[in-house]
């Protein structure tokens, strides 16, 4: 009788759980919310993001604008007014824009200027999906929305009954351009505002070519009206006007180009044509769907599914393509770097310090064609810069610590998916800047080499700031090289570079268990606090930044004692208090309060460093820890909501860890053939590469009890450790777990 009434309370268990998860009811675009991470500012981030109305890696991302010219918080979801729809090349707001116009529709010919222009709005009639934003602007009684392609896009406003409708053209400050064409019909123009890493002759030409022809124009050169046709200064306007009826349409057509004028138009005829709005909606849509679809899930809730594709629609953003193609249908780009118009690929707008760690595994995973030419890419910037970029927006930028574009060109190289051509030069690239910074921009190649070639660390004591967090990245960046070395048959490269490798070791302090820094002479720094944010570590302390031996964990384990003292180590870092020590930034920066607030200790999902750290109870033996914790950071942290991240989605990143995640698996150590295993967050999921194989995940008694894995066979064989090998999925498996609400280890 007992046994039966067990029984019976599982069945009704799986039975409400069924309920909860029904099979995705909507195609994969539909479930994503552009709005996720837009609740955030400079003191809190939940994301810092914005809905971006843009193709998977799209070269023109168009964005509703609530904030002013040039900053950086472009769109705040708790703003109630909009000035314009601006196109941007924005990956964060600590990097700012580059590349921006605006458009917007307005009623009345005094609603010209940034603040007489803007208009009330609200989130109940706003609409924001990756393909499509529309959204009512009270005050001019108008509807907007906006279609994109990968390089113009199609925007209709639908206007009242009006002697005075119109829409405002703004080439934005710092020097731009705008001329009304004697059709009637088109304006065109150029910007140059950008926050830096742009060339001298930088500039993003644009065209607008309406549907409706003007009834009257003017041209501004900041509050002062022209003459004429044609505004040229410091900030270029241009009004257009149109008798409307109520309800009346116009459709603008709008793209851009870095190269030149011509190509500008090319790119709009090419993309746009003579297509209507619903034509280039649907493109759009049916292209985010193909990219979305490579991974399918269901046996999940409807929040995790809309959470789900959210998240992949973020990683598949970043890093943008920066080329375009002529008149031959072939790829050109100008040039960030030397401000030169060459033939080949180009994407910029990521920072490797952030997306090494699993976005660009992501890509390898399941859009390996798309990272192909990343690569490519990658080679071009060598070739025209002399480095390997860390901080592309659109050239060299000065951002973060770390030589990580050799994990991010490694990691393709030694998967096989970088062009053949290309791989000499990546190489080459790679060792060139193990020796070399840029002179001026100190986060390309490596500051302190000197020290780091000789001493084998970056000394506390030499002036050079983050000075553990560029060891140790440092160590692992010369063992994903060593493992190209290998492969390419350079053997005495290969033995430097992994005897290098293990540099860690020099910061690490046996005493305290922990990282620190350490002086020109040898001793350690003193005092220390574990708790203390930034001095040798980057936006974390000794407690984050301790992990950071992705190559060597094993190493690192037996340095703190065993994998028994390595995971109450890592037990430590959710037991004690999220207490800090800001006193070296003088402020309490937001990475500080995005840990305090997720109650989780001192761990700090919120920012990259401290991603990885949970799957390391794999390497613990305690696979099970692992599992516990990535469930609940799925749970607690991420959702589909404005205010759905814990810290900054960086270009990717943080969503790509939820993608991961949720698929049961995590690449630790990019470079390697591993996954870490935790905890799958769905029934089922289905992976289609690129390369036709399918990947699938089966855990068919999952549930929000059942996050342990009791058993785990890869293709019908028992798999004796939490691990999965990339080599083996890329070909085709099938993954099952066996779930379960007690832990296994």
């Amino acid at each position: 009788m007992k046994k039966i009434t067990l029984l019976a309370l599982a069945a009704l268990c799986c039975s409400c759980y069924a309920r909860l998860a029904p099979e995705p009811a909507l195609r994969p675009s539909e479930y994503v919310s552009t709005l996720v991470g837009s609740q955030s500012d400079y003191s809190l981030s939940t994301g810092n993001t914005y809905p971006a109305v843009a193709l998977p890696w799209g070269m023109n991302f168009w964005t509703p604008q609530t904030g002013t010219m040039g900053d950086g918080w472009t769109y705040t979801y708790g703003a109630h007014t909009i000035c314009g729809f601006k196109q941007t090349h924005q990956p964060s707001p600590w990097i700012n824009d580059y590349g921006q116009f605006s458009l917007m529709p307005v009623r009345g010919r005094d609603k010209v200027g940034e603040t007489s222009r803007r208009s009330w709005f609200s989130h109940q009639s706003e609409e924001a999906r990756p393909y499509y934003y529309k959204v009512y602007l009270a005050d001019h009684d108008v509807v907007a929305e906006i279609a994109p392609t990968d390089r113009a896009a199609a925007m209709r406003f639908t206007f009242p009954e009006s002697e005075e409708s119109g829409i405002v053209i703004d080439a934005f400050d710092r020097g731009s351009h705008i001329e009304v064409m004697p059709d009637g019909r088109t304006v065109v123009g150029y910007t140059t505002r950008n926050s830096g890493g742009v060339p001298d002759n930088f500039r993003n030409y644009f065209v607008v070519r309406f549907d409706k022809p003007f009834g009257a124009f003017r041209v501004f050169n900041g509050k002062k009206e022209l003459k004429g046709s044609e505004a040229k200064g410091d900030h270029a306007l241009a009004a257009v006007y149109f008798a409307t009826r109520r309800g009346e349409q116009v459709t603008a057509h709008v793209a851009s180009s870095f190269i030149s004028p011509e190509q500008a138009l090319r790119n709009l005829e090419s993309e746009v044509g003579d297509a209507d709005f619903e034509t280039v909606k649907a493109k759009a849509q049916e292209r985010w769907d193909e990219v979305l679809g490579r991974i399918e899930v269901s046996g999940g809730s409807e929040e995790q599914y809309r959470t789900f594709y959210s998240c992949l629609y973020r990683s598949t953003l970043f890093p943008r393509k920066f080329y375009e193609i002529d008149a031959e249908g072939s790829p050109i780009h100008y040039s960030p770097y030397n401000g030169q118009v060459l033939p080949g690929y180009m994407y910029t707008d990521t920072g490797f310090w952030d997306t090494f760690r699993c976005l660009f595994p992501l890509l390898n995973l399941v859009y390996p064609a798309e990272n192909a030419k990343m690569q490519a890419g990658l080679a071009n910037t060598y070739r025209e810069s002399g480095f390997l970029p860390e901080w592309a927006s659109p050239g060299h930028r000065g951002c973060m610590v770390g030589n990580n574009s050799a994990s991010v060109v490694s990691d393709a190289i030694l998967k096989g998916i970088t062009p053949q051509e290309d791989i000499a030069t990546l190489y080459e690239a790679m060792l060139s800047g193990r020796t070399k910074v840029h002179p001026e921009v100190s986060s390309t190649g490596r500051l302190g080499h000197e020290y780091y070639n000789t001493l084998g660390y970056v000394p506390y004591n030499a002036g050079i700031h983050e000075n553990v967090a560029r060891t140790l990245e440092y160590a692992y960046d010369d063992w994903c090289i060593a493992q190209v070395a290998r492969q390419l048959g350079h053997g005495e490269d290969a033995a430097m570079l992994e005897k290098a490798s293990h540099n860690w070791r020099n910061v690490f302090d046996a005493e305290t268990k922990l990282m620190r820094g350490r002086n020109r002479s040898g001793d350690f720094q003193r005092p220390f606090s574990p708790y203390k944010w930034g001095d040798a570590f980057t936006e974390g302390n000794a407690w984050h930044y301790t992990w950071s031996v992705f190559h060597d964990v094993e190493g690192l384990a037996d340095a703190m004692g065993g994998k028994e003292e390595f995971g109450k180590m890592l037990d430590s870092v959710f037991v004690v208090p999220p207490i800090y020590d800001d006193s070296y930034y003088g402020v309490r920066i937001h990475e500080i309060t995005e840990m305090q607030v997720a109650n989780m200790g001192n761990y700090a999902h919120g920012n990259q460093p401290a991603q990885h750290m949970i799957y390391l109870y794999d390497y613990a033996g305690q696979p099970a820890k692992a599992q516990w914790w990535t469930r609940e950071v799925m749970d607690r942290l991420y959702s589909a909501k404005p205010d759905g991240y814990c810290g900054d989605e960086d270009n990717g990143q943080t969503s790509a860890w939820y993608v991961f995640s949720a698929l049961g698996f995590y690449p630790v150590c990019p470079g390697a053939d591993e996954y870490a295993v935790g905890s799958p967050l769905f029934r089922k999921a289905v992976i289609r590469p690129e390369n036709g194989k399918t990947i699938r995940i089966e855990a068919p008694n999952n549930s929000p009890a059942n996050r342990y894995v009791r058993r785990m066979t890869v293709d019908r064989r028992s798999a004796a450790a939490p691990f999965l090998d990339y080599s083996q999925l890329k070909e085709g498996a099938t993954v099952l777990f066996d779930m379960t609400d007690r832990p296994n280890e």
